[in-house]
């Protein structure tokens, strides 16, 4: 397993180890030991499959309350994945990362709890896992708007773009509540 900071060190892209023969294949897709000596040392409580067609876009989301952290991998498709650092007081707040996933590498992306996430779908469809360490709060959950100019994210798809009402709704950076002590 190969582990690297992306242009924002607290997220991490994970290059597990992937085994094939004739078969197929085999990935270990979480283990606590293993990831806990790359400082992802965390307990997950939930586990969340979305299948989402091309051009979809979801987020960017974040919990003020109950902050997760989350292990996204792409099990069938592709996706252009993204964290946003909503941490006040680090060195990256408001800046963003995004990084390409896709089911047939099987590599991960690691957005730690005080960051905003999102991906947008590039393939005909996606099949995307995310372990959370977290329960999700529905009372808790803000949409930062995937679109604000001040986060400086290059979409790959910028036509026909398939959106929630809530992500359609999202706030710009400028205006969301944001982690003070995350």
């Amino acid at each position: 397993m190969h582990v690297s900071p992306t242009t924002i060190p607290d997220v991490l892209l994970i290059q597990p180890d992937v085994y094939g023969d004739e078969r197929g294949r085999f990935q270990e897709i979480w283990n606590k030991g293993r990831y806990s000596e790359h400082e992802i040392d965390t307990d997950f409580v939930q586990d969340n499959v979305s299948r989402s067609i091309q051009g979809t876009l979801r987020g960017l989301h974040y919990q003020l309350e109950q902050p997760q952290g989350k292990l996204v991998q792409v099990l069938s498709g592709e996706i252009f994945d993204v964290g946003v650092d909503l941490r006040r007081s680090s060195p990256s707040f408001g800046k963003s990362v995004g990084v390409h996933l896709d089911g047939e590498s099987g590599n991960q992306l690691w957005i730690p709890a005080g960051f905003a996430h999102g991906f947008q779908v590039l393939s005909e469809t996606a099949d995307v896992l995310y372990k959370c360490t977290d329960f999700y709060l529905p009372s808790a959950e803000r949409t930062l708007l995937w679109s604000d100019s001040q986060l400086k994210i290059d979409w790959p798809l910028q036509t026909e773009l398939i959106l929630s009402e809530k992500d359609q709704k999202g706030l710009p950076l400028s205006e969301v509540e944001v982690f003070e002590n995350v």
